[in-house]
C-alpha cells in the first residue's frame, strides 16, 4: 500500500514539507507502540534520512525503542557521526549491527532459483539473513528509511536492500554481492529489475510478509546552483513505493552523455569516504562514461584504508584490483576469498579491465599502498591545488591552461554513461 507519493525532476521538497508528508503517512498507520527505525549510516548522509529519522522520533517519541543504522559491512558509527547525522536524538537509542555475529537466517532461497536468475552461472542456495533485532525485537512498526539512487551491486539502492543487506549477515552479503559481480555491474546499474533484486524480492515475498515494515524513500539531486535538494518522497509497504522512486531517480540521478569522457576528476568528501570499499563508487558510477584509455582522478583527502572491515581490508591488500578473470581465478583457488565473496565481488567492481586508468590521491595512504592494489598514485596536496574542488563545478570544466576535465563532486549521488556504451550494455 502506498501511503504517500510526491515528486518530479524539478520538485523541491523542503525540510518542512518532508516533516508534514511523513506525519501524514504515519497518521494512516494507526497507533504503534514499539517502533524500530532502520536508517542508513553516515556514508549516506546526503540521503536526508537523518532528518527524516529525527522527524520520526519527534512523531513517536518514547515509542521508538531502537534505531539500527543499516551498516551492512561498514564500520560502526561513532558518537560524532551519530550527532552529525541524527542531531537531537538520544544516543542511547542507537544499536550497532554486527554483520558477522548478530544475525539470524530467516529463510533460504533455493539454488534452482539462483540458477534461474543468473542464467545458470551460479546455483548455490542463498540465506536470507536479518539482524536478530529486526526479526524478533517485538516491534509493531519497522520504519526503513533511505535514498533510492543508482547502485553498483543492486542496480537501484534501497527498498528491501536496507533489510537483507543493510542488516544482513556474512553469507548473505557475500553471495548477493557475488551474484551481482558475476552478472555484470554494467548490466545492472540503474536497473530496478535485475538478478540481485529478484533474489531479495523472493526473500521478501516468502519470509518477511508478517513483519510490519514501512519504507520511506527519498530521491535527491542537485539544483541549478549545485545545492542538494529532495526531488521526491515515497512512503509505503510494498514494491510499488520503490518502483516509483526508482523511476524518478533515473530521471534525477542518471546523466547520459553524447561522448565518452577522457578525463574525469571525482572528489570524495572526507566525512563520507575513508576507504576504497566506499571510494570506488568513483569507479563504479563513471565506468560507463569513461573513454577507452581515459583517466579517472580520485581526490580522496579522507582515504585511510581499503576495507571498512579488517578482514576485507586485508584481502584487498593481498589480492588487489586485478581484473575480473584474475579475481575469479584467485577465488577458485583461495579459501579466504571463497569465504568472503563480497570482497571478491568488490575486487571485480573496482577493476577497470585495463580499459581506463585510475589515479588515487589519498590523504592517509602511501604511494606504495595505493600502487600495491593496482591503482595509480598522485600526491593529494599537489592534485588538490590543480583540481581545486572550490573552483570546479559539476560537469565540464576548462582549466586556465586549457585542460578540459569532467568534475563530479559526489559519485554516490548519480550514475554517468556514454549513450553508445549504455545502449550496448542494455
Amino acid at each position: 500500500m502506498l501511503f504517500y507519493s510526491s515528486g518530479s525532476e524539478n520538485a523541491v521538497i523542503t525540510p518542512e514539507m518532508l516533516r508534514e508528508a511523513l506525519f501524514t503517512a504515519l497518521n494512516k498507520l494507526g497507533v504503534r507502540k514499539r517502533v524500530l527505525i532502520i536508517p542508513p549510516d553516515h556514508t549516506r548522509y546526503h540521503s536526508k534520512a537523518g532528518i527524516l529519522t529525527s522527524y520520526a522520533w519527534e512523531y513517536f517519541g518514547g515509542r521508538v525503542s531502537d534505531i539500527l543504522p543499516a551498516l551492512g559491512t561498514h564500520s560502526p558509527m561513532s558518537a560524532e557521526n551519530i550527532k552529525h547525522m541524527f542531531d537531537g536524538i538520544p544516543a542511547g537509542l542507537f544499536r550497532v549491527h554486527d554483520w558477522r555475529n548478530d544475525v539470524i537466517t530467516v529463510g533460504v532461497v533455493p539454488g534452482d532459483f539462483v540458477s534461474q536468475i543468473t542464467d545458470g552461472k551460479l546455483n548455490f542456495d542463498w540465506p536470507a539473513q536479518l539482524n536478530k533485532l529486526v526479526w524478533k525485537g517485538g516491534h509493531d512498526l519497522i520504519l526503513s528509511i533511505g535514498q533510492v539512487v543508482p547502485h553498483e551491486v543492486i542496480g537501484m539502492a534501497n527498498y528491501n536492500k536496507n533489510l537483507f543487506v543493510g542488516t544482513g549477515g556474512a553469507e548473505g552479503l557475500n553471495k548477493s554481492h557475488f551474484i551481482g559481480a558475476v552478472y555484470g555491474m554494467e548490466r545492472l546499474m540503474g536497473r530496478a529489475d535485475n538478478p540481485v533484486r529478484k533474489l531479495l524480492n523472493y526473500a521478501s515475498d516468502h519470509f518477511i510478509k508478517h513483519l510490519p515494515v514501512v519504507y520511506v524513500h527519498t530521491v535527491v539531486g542537485h539544483d541549478a546552483s549545485g545545492k542538494l535538494v529532495v526531488r521526491g518522497l515515497f512512503i509505503g509497504d510494498d514494491e510499488d513505493v520503490f518502483l516509483q522512486a526508482a523511476e524518478l531517480s533515473l530521471k534525477v540521478n542518471f546523466t547520459m552523455l553524447d561522448e565518452p569522457l577522457k578525463k574525469v576528476v571525482v572528489y570524495l568528501d572526507p566525512s563520507e569516504f575513508k576507504s576504497t570499499w566506499l571510494g570506488n563508487k568513483s569507479i563504479y558510477r563513471t565506468r560507463m562514461a569513461m573513454a577507452d584509455k581515459g583517466e579517472l582522478i580520485v581526490l580522496a583527502p579522507g582515504l585511510k584504508e581499503f576495507g571498512e572491515d579488517p578482514t576485507i581490508d586485508k584481502l584487498i591488500r593481498k589480492y588487489g584490483y586485478v581484473g575480473t578473470d584474475r579475481v575469479l581465478e584467485l577465488t577458485s583457488s583461495n579459501k579466504d576469498l571463497q569465504d568472503n565473496l563480497s570482497a571478491a565481488a568488490h575486487l571485480i567492481h573496482g577493476s577497470t579491465e585495463d580499459r581506463f586508468t585510475v589515479t588515487y590521491c589519498p590523504g592517509m595512504l602511501s604511494r606504495k599502498e595505493i600502487e600495491s592494489v593496482n591503482f595509480g598514485y598522485a600526491p593529494m596536496e599537489e592534485m588538490m591545488k590543480r583540481y581545486n574542488p572550490e573552483n570546479l563545478t559539476d560537469g565540464f570544466n576548462e582549466l586556465a591552461d586549457g585542460e578540459s576535465v569532467f568534475y563530479i563532486s559526489n559519485p554516490a549521488l548519480g550514475l554517468w554513461a556514454y549513450k553508445e556504451r549504455f545502449k550496448n550494455e542494455y
